[in-house]
């Protein structure tokens, strides 16, 4: 059997995947810079990390998540500043957003959330560490990080620390490739930045945001740690940094595993409001689309593939979800009686396919093909013979099981309204008593109203249409 692999981007490699301890896993993904709402493409990312939990879970692995929430840094200040409210006021809705979007798209939550504006004295501890270590200097009311003393940086990146611009200091919290240099830990207070500072040992000021997640990530997993993950755009400065300041404080290696997801575009441009293809999860929910679709989306395409998001595809996800949840009612309501050697071998056949293909890198189209293949398979079974109740019970059980990691098939329905209920009662009614043409006319008014009735041996069912 395949043995679990991920791409390193630390190495460029796949490497089997070995926790420093066994059946435990501690893993680092980054979350939500809360400046504006989340847009589809950061979910891209939040659902990659979504299904690598997800699959660890289902591997047996016992998870700790730590998501980071950046509500300190230069954009968070900048639009406060730009609305005249305190940095909570501005923050607040759009975390409280986002934990709404990720429910909708039944992305598990984390372990932890940990806020930036909560872990100052973390962080503070921190920076006193590598400026004892000789890591960082003061300039100013500032404290900076000296990359020169840490010669391992740019391994994440692969770029060589001579080739980057040497001597000048970098106070903005993102910058690019070419003007890599030493970067704040700590930013003096300066009259920009308004109400928000702390009064610490370091001086009055904030952190820098590179600092933060270091701080967070060893609060909550350690100074060593198994998996951090993050989008492509995170690898240089901010992941980078984060290994200089981690390393630079601890003194020993910081994360055996990187994974980085690629960016998604939209209708093959990349995402802007100057295109009109900027959406957020919201603005996709409010064009009448289902927020598991958009999720089957954004899980469907191999994270380090880029993803080109289009409303046809979103169309697709509905048909494919559409399909996975009839066949688990068809499932639920077959009848016959003796076991089926065949059904086993479809679940053998499904199992092997869909592991292999997790397996290797977190590939999920094979797996999502083998389980298509396994619906078309029990199907067939379904329709020639039946399916006894043991053969029924552990197709549902595998199902359920690859549903564990996909996130669409076994969702509570939301209660129907009273006048839907009532309805349908009339319908049953109506054939009871042979009236199918009112029996038909309420089926119709039902249908357009979202309401799905399905007449089984078993009596009638409803399920609604996935938008």
């Amino acid at each position: 059997m395949m043995s679990l692999r991920f791409y390193n981007t630390m190495t460029r490699s796949l490497e089997e995947f070995k926790p420093i301890k066994p059946g435990e896993v501690r893993m680092y993904t980054c979350g939500p810079t809360v400046y504006a709402p989340a847009h589809v493409g950061n979910y891209r990312a939040y659902t990659f990390e979504d299904i690598l939990r997800r699959y660890l879970i289902y591997k047996g692995y016992r998870v700790t998540q730590v998501m980071n929430i950046t509500d300190i840094d230069d954009k968070t200040i900048r639009d406060s500043s730009a609305k005249g409210i305190t940095l909570k006021e501005h923050t607040q809705p759009l975390i409280d957003m986002f934990f709404e979007d990720i429910d909708r798209l039944n992305i598990q939550r984390a372990e932890y959330y940990p806020a930036a504006t909560e872990h100052i004295d973390e962080m503070v501890a921190m920076v006193k560490k590598l400026l004892e270590r000789g890591h960082a200097y003061r300039s100013g009311d500032s404290i900076y990080y000296k990359i020169s003393t840490f010669p391992k940086y740019g391994s994440l990146s692969h770029m060589k620390i001579e080739e980057l611009m040497a001597g000048a200091r970098i106070d903005s919290d993102e910058y690019e490739k070419e003007t890599a240099s030493d970067f704040a830990l700590w930013k003096g207070w300066t009259e920009k930045d308004g109400a928000v500072f702390w009064e610490t040992s370091l001086g009055k000021g904030r952190p820098g945001w590179h600092i933060e997640c270091s701080a967070m990530s060893k609060k909550y997993l350690g100074e060593q740690f198994d998996i951090h993950t993050g989008g492509v755009d995170n690898i240089f400065p901010h992941h980078e940094n984060e290994i200089a300041q981690s390393e630079g404080a601890a003194g020993k290696k910081f994360v055996n595993y990187w994974l980085h997801n690629a960016h998604l575009i939209v209708e093959s441009k990349k995402m802007a409001k100057s295109e009109g293809n900027f959406f957020t999860v919201q603005d996709l929910v409010d064009q009448g689309h289902d927020p598991l679709a958009i999720r089957f989306v954004l899980l469907s395409t191999h994270y380090r593939q880029q993803l080109n998001f289009t409303m046809d595809g979103l169309e697709a996800a509905k048909a494919a979800i559409t399909r996975l949840r009839d066949f688990k009612s068809n499932v639920e309501s077959a009848t016959g009686s003796g076991e089926n050697k065949a059904v086993n071998e479809a679940i053998e056949k499904a199992v092997k396919g869909f592991e292999e293909g997790l397996d290797n890198d977190l590939n999920i189209s094979p797996s999502i093909a083998a389980v298509f293949d396994f619906v078309r398979e029990i199907n067939s079974i379904v329709a020639d013979k039946g399916l006894s109740d043991s053969d029924r019970e552990e197709v549902l059980k595998i199902l359920r099981k690859f549903d564990s990691v996909l996130g669409v098939i076994f969702v509570e329905e939301s209660e129907i309204e009273a006048d839907i209920e009532e309805m349908i009662q009339k319908r049953l009614e109506a054939r009871k008593n042979k009236d199918f043409q009112t029996a038909d006319k309420i089926r119709d008014e039902l249908l357009s109203r979202g309401i799905i009735l399905e007449d089984t041996p078993s009596g009638t069912k409803w399920k609604r249409k996935i938008s």
